[in-house]
């Protein structure tokens, strides 16, 4: 065995991954400790030491794995991301910057990488982005034609909330959202509009059940589908393994009875 499969071995050891996902939750608790200033004013030093002895192990994790794929590592869409998530906070000026320095935590979204259920779930939400392209230009569609609707009929008692075309959407997802739309929205307008409710009743239905519903079963849909696929990948592993075991078994017999 070479030397670049014996860290891309070790780099695939359960351990080694423990490891790094354990170096990623201590560097987001760092993180997280280091916006307090009482904590900052206290132990500030260490969080600072702690912080750089994570990013370091971060390089030396990339290093490796470049050492051991080379440019076959880039084909990885997860590798590409670690790259990038460690590469930023190498930016020069990313200690100084308040927005560089924000952007440190991002590097517990390598987490996800590093989890292979996680990254099922990542996968699974990727899949469904097709599927859930359609159905967001069909609420774009439907909120479109409530926005002009509501404009038109609430724009002249209640322009705060429905006075343009963006305060009426606006409104329209706070409904769907169903946060204070009874008490907050719908009851002073029907107030005013008896029959109000015959507007954003059904509004109502068709997002927040409807259309919200359908998203999430799309999402469960391809969640399930990117594991049928890892498991059918494992079990297809499995049964080539067993057939060339089967295959050099069966090479060995005619040697072995020719000897007799």
């Amino acid at each position: 065995m070479t030397r670049r499969e014996t860290v891309a071995a070790w780099l695939d050891r359960p351990g080694t991954s423990n490891f790094v996902i354990g170096v990623i939750v201590l560097n987001a608790i760092v993180l997280g400790l280091d916006t307090s200033d009482v904590v900052k004013g206290s132990v500030g030093g260490v969080l600072t030491v702690i912080d750089r002895m994570c990013l370091a192990v971060f390089i030396v994790e990339i290093g490796l794995k470049l050492f051991a794929h080379r440019l076959s590592f880039f084909r990885d869409g997860w590798n590409v991301f670690d790259f990038i998530i460690v590469g930023i906070a190498l930016i020069p000026g990313a200690q100084s910057l308040s927005v560089l320095r924000a952007l440190r935590i991002l590097r517990v979204l390598r987490v996800i990488s590093a989890a292979p259920r996680l990254r099922r779930v990542v996968e699974g939400f990727v899949r469904a982005v097709p599927g859930m392209a359609s159905v967001f230009m069909m609420m774009a569609m439907i909120f479109y034609i409530g926005a002009v609707m509501a404009t038109n009929l609430f724009a002249d008692s209640f322009p705060e909330w429905f006075g343009t075309m963006g305060r009426s959407a606006y409104s329209l997802f706070q409904i769907m959202t169903l946060e204070s739309w009874s008490m907050g929205i719908v009851r002073p307008v029907m107030a005013k509009y008896q029959y109000a409710w015959a507007f954003f009743v059904p509004f109502i239905i068709v997002t927040s059940f409807a259309v919200v519903n359908l998203l999430v079963g799309l999402i469960v849909n391809s969640m399930q589908d990117a594991h049928d696929a890892e498991t059918e990948g494992a079990t297809g592993a499995y049964r080539d393994e067993v057939l060339a075991r089967l295959k050099a078994i069966e090479a060995r017999l005619p040697a072995e009875d020719s000897e007799k």
